[in-house]
């Protein structure tokens, strides 16, 4: 795990990476929208995709350090393996339970939630500025909330399962960073897609029919969401929180609702509310804040080093 930021050219790719990363996963909801496939079995197919995908450069990556696999190598994907798992099932569940209003919002609560799991698990703090980007962050998302949530009892099952939801999917974003010192990344991602779909399928095969028949489209945009969102957007995502602050990516994630707007005005005619861009304004200032903060800290890290060396 790394405890101090890097510098220079490197956080510029680091956060060029994650936007496109955040982008990636943001093409989901389009994938998702478009396909007719039952979610459960929906989430199984996109977690095979990846783990078929990606299975060359863990093949590779295992040959290289067969020698330092252990114990502690094999299990580490399997927890947040879990966690994708319910993840996936939770969300596109709780996704048909309440209005696409407050299934936004409540998944945007990922950074009001991510300083608490980080202490939990890492023992880490957020810094002030973190701290003041987050609020400038969930006060969009405040806002967001006002405007569009719908407060009806009937919806409240899905409200909770979506918070239930977005809970896993932090936990699964911090044992990533908790897991940064395995051997290689590529032996704990692949694996971890896997065992995903491993849960995933099993439970498909409790409430779903996985093998009935589906048309091509079907096949390509369930092929689609496997590589876009998941073998681009979440091994960014997973690679971002080994390599930059946990709550610095979780304010990131937060895009996501920007970059789903702009597509689904584009490909669904959908017509983004005034809100919509007011938050999208708070978003990325909060943004430039954690990523200029980041930056900052890494020069006076790189001055620091110096000064050392010089004495």
């Amino acid at each position: 795990m790394l405890d101090r930021p890097r510098g220079g050219i490197n956080l510029f790719w680091y956060f060029l990476l994650l936007v496109f990363g955040v982008f990636c996963c943001a093409t989901a909801v389009i994938f998702i929208k478009l396909a007719d496939i039952q979610p459960i079995t929906l989430s199984a197919f996109r977690l095979l995709a990846a783990s078929i995908f990606l299975f060359p450069v863990f093949l590779r990556d295992y040959r290289l350090h067969k020698e330092q696999v252990t114990r502690k190598t094999l299990l580490a994907p399997v927890w947040p393996a879990v966690m994708l798992s319910i993840h996936f099932i939770s969300w596109l569940t709780a996704a048909r339970l309440t209005p696409a209003a407050n299934a936004s919002l409540i998944v945007n609560l990922v950074p009001l939630v991510m300083p608490v799991l980080l202490y939990i698990f890492l023992r880490e703090r957020i810094s002030g500025i973190e701290a003041v980007a987050t609020m400038l962050a969930l006060a969009g998302v405040g806002v967001l909330g006002v405007s569009d949530y719908n407060i009806n009892p009937e919806f409240l099952y899905g409200d909770i399962l979506c918070f239930i939801s977005m809970i896993f999917y932090s936990i699964y974003l911090v044992l990533s960073r908790k897991n940064a010192e395995l051997e290689s990344f590529w032996l704990y991602i692949v694996p971890l897609y896997f065992t995903a779909f491993v849960f995933c399928f099993l439970t498909a095969l409790l409430f779903e029919d996985p093998f009935r028949y589906y048309e091509t489209k079907d096949l390509l945009l369930g092929l689609g969401l496997g590589l876009v969102p998941t073998v681009i957007g979440h091994t960014v995502m997973n690679f971002a929180m080994q390599r930059l602050r946990g709550q610095v990516v979780s304010i990131f994630t937060m895009f996501q609702f920007v970059f789903a707007g702009i597509m689904s005005y584009f490909i669904f005619n959908e017509i983004p509310s005034r809100t919509f861009y007011f938050v999208s304004l708070l978003l990325t200032l909060s943004g430039i804040m954690v990523a200029c903060d980041t930056t900052k800290q890494a020069s006076l890290f790189r001055g620091d080093n110096c000064k050392e060396r010089s004495g």
